[in-house]
């Protein structure tokens, strides 16, 4: 069955980069898009073809195979794939067919190249020459440290060789490292206990330093991934210790290596999609920290890990929504369900509680709210239970303040602008980060765009929003350091959470508010502040430079506790970075500062 044009253009509102264009551009989209159907294992497009347009997953699954037949990618809903070839000669560079029952969206090789000329968020997305090298490389090119298992288990000389195949089998796993006297003196694998204890018929009681293999190829810390995998072949060793000095830090197999491979967004998303209880979702979602390690540790900007990060969480709740519909059958009335805080403006990083309300068609009855609120306590439940805490603020859907009729919304956001009382501007400076994630979006479109209008229109509302955004300082001394917190449990730390990038994102938030600005993003909303005006070239040159060092330091923190072992949380001791790095730190908060002084002063949005 054909999607309608009203269909395709709610798809698109949920697939980057076609949510961050204006809706008339949506609409034209959606005209010029051709709905196709696939069987299972039907073919899309041979190697080496004539590319029609790009092809996006409305629903159903693909497998991309390159000329050669290995497989490149495994994709599902909101995937896009053909581009490469489509950008480059128009030919299939890969062979794609449906792995399911599966509904594209097909959208003109023409139309493709006028969004990449008229729009730039479309042609950065399209610009892939970084990343398409990347799957290639992540896995050579990484740190060791990122790849190995910290502190691996270890035995003594003298522990009996059935002593330690009980110890593997209680701890499921395949090596145990000989240590004596703090250092490492040998290895033991299942093989050497299979090959060398049960083939040879020795005795349980003989001592594994008979069996070890004595002062195994080890790497330092410093080593990167090709020269494990190197290693591995060359010498076809499965596990190779990580030594410094003599001292056991760490060991790499060819499980890490297997399981790095594995932990991508995609297939994090792809098992949450499968997922059919919070519990199963929980286990998926346990990945997060690992994968906040491997994107940081591949290079990749902030914003780049924290919108991936953020899929993860619109999926859970995706699918906790389908399975609460599942559970309680069809709603009685339409509902959207939003994201407000981080999750809103897909900026989650490995420390993120939940922020989300609902909002209902104005039909919606007292009857009704059963319903409805089984549903909001079945998804803020199952959004607690994968890692996504409640919020302390109560700022959830479960709280019968944040789950309304749409006119009651209205009624909301005017009495904030009305009268910008404290407690009105903080509820304010979080709703007007609002995004749909589920439900019908159609229920907010008017609501965000007649609240912007009357929001940048009342010179009061908009003070006040200033007089709050400013009680974020960002962590400047008297003196060429960094203002750290001056007791208490993160004492000599700085929060980079809120005295880091919390003040760039109350900025973007007043210069949307100033231009009427939809993008809810930060960084979308320093670049839409320059193309409106709002905000000079070197104005939002600067502060976008300060923000992704703010918040590249900030992921490089939680990668490095989560690396350590540690949950990831947002203070940082300055102690940590080198004088280069305080130094640039200190110069980007400089900036922000300077942003926020000329805001302060009444000087307008210029920079």
């Amino acid at each position: 069955m054909s999607l309608t044009q009203d269909q395709i253009i709610r798809f698109l509102r949920s697939v980057h980069p076609y949510d961050a264009l204006q809706p008339e551009v949506q609409s034209d989209i959606a005209a010029q898009a051709e709905t196709r159907i696939y069987a299972t294992q039907e073919a899309i497009y041979r190697f080496g073809e004539a590319l029609p347009g790009l092809f996006v997953i409305h629903d159903g699954s693909v497998e991309v195979v390159d000329e050669n037949g290995e497989v490149v990618s495994h994709l599902g809903l909101r995937n896009s794939f053909g581009e490469r070839g489509l950008l480059r000669d128009g030919k299939a560079a890969t062979s794609a067919t449906a792995t399911a029952a599966t509904t594209l969206l097909m959208l003109p090789a023409q139309l493709i190249t006028t969004l990449q000329r008229d729009h730039p968020i479309v042609a950065r997305f399209f610009n892939r020459e970084h990343q398409a090298r990347a799957p290639q490389n992540d896995l050579a090119t990484s740190p060791v440290e990122t790849l190995m298992a910290r502190d691996p288990a270890t035995c003594a000389p003298d522990l009996p060789v059935q002593q330690a195949a009980q110890v593997m089998r209680d701890r499921r796993i395949s090596s145990l490292c000989v240590v004596r006297d703090g250092l490492l003196r040998g290895i033991v694998t299942l093989r050497d206990l299979s090959g060398k204890v049960v083939a040879q018929a020795l005795p349980g009681t003989t001592p594994v330093a008979d069996v070890m293999t004595a002062a195994p190829m080890t790497l330092p810390p410093s080593a990167i991934g090709s020269d494990v995998l190197h290693m591995m072949m060359e010498h076809r060793i499965g596990h190779v210790p990580i030594t410094e000095a003599g001292r056991l830090e760490g060991i790499v197999t060819q499980t890490d290596l297997t399981r790095f491979q594995a932990v991508s967004s995609a297939e994090l998303v792809a098992a949450l999609a499968r997922a059919d209880t919070a519990a199963e979702m929980a286990c998926v979602t346990s990945e997060i920290p690992r994968l906040l390690v491997q994107l940081v540790a591949g290079g990749n900007r902030h914003d780049v890990v924290t919108r991936l990060i953020t899929d993860i969480a619109d999926t859970a709740t995706r699918r906790l929504l389908a399975l609460a519909e599942a559970k309680l059958g069809p709603p009685p009335v339409p509902y959207l369900w939003l994201a407000c805080g981080s999750q809103g403006r897909q900026e989650q990083t490995g420390v993120s509680d939940q922020d989300n309300c609902l909002m209902l068609d104005d039909s919606v009855t007292e009857a009704d709210m059963t319903y409805l609120t089984a549903l909001a306590t079945f998804v803020c439940d199952g959004l607690n239970t994968c890692g996504y805490v409640y919020c302390p603020g109560e700022m959830m859907a479960t709280n019968p303040r944040w789950r309304q009729p749409v006119r009651v919304w209205r009624d909301y956001f005017a009495g904030w602008i009305a009268k910008p009382n404290p407690e009105a501007q903080m509820l304010a400076s979080v709703m007007f980060d609002l995004r749909p994630i589920g439900g019908d979006f159609e229920l907010f479109e008017d609501i965000q765009a007649d609240t912007l209008r009357a929001a940048s229109a009342n010179s009061i509302f908009v003070a006040h929003m200033i007089s709050n955004a400013l009680k974020h300082s960002v962590p400047l001394s008297l003196f060429r350091g960094l203002a750290t917190i001056r007791s208490g449990e993160h004492r000599d730390t700085v929060d980079m959470k809120h005295n880091g990038v919390v003040p760039v994102v109350d900025l973007g938030r007043l210069y949307a508010l100033r231009a009427q600005l939809t993008p809810v993003n930060t960084r979308a909303r320093l670049d839409g502040a320059e193309r409106s005006g709002a905000l000079s070239p070197s104005g939002a040159r600067d502060l976008r430079d300060a923000y992704d060092l703010i918040a590249d330091a900030r992921l490089e923190h939680q990668a490095a506790q989560v690396k350590a072992g540690l949950a990831p949380d947002n203070f940082m001791a300055p102690g940590s970075l080198s004088d280069f790095e305080r130094s640039h730190l200190r110069d980007a908060f400089v900036v922000v500062k300077t942003m926020q002084s000329a805001i302060g002063h009444g000087k307008g949005m210029l920079g």
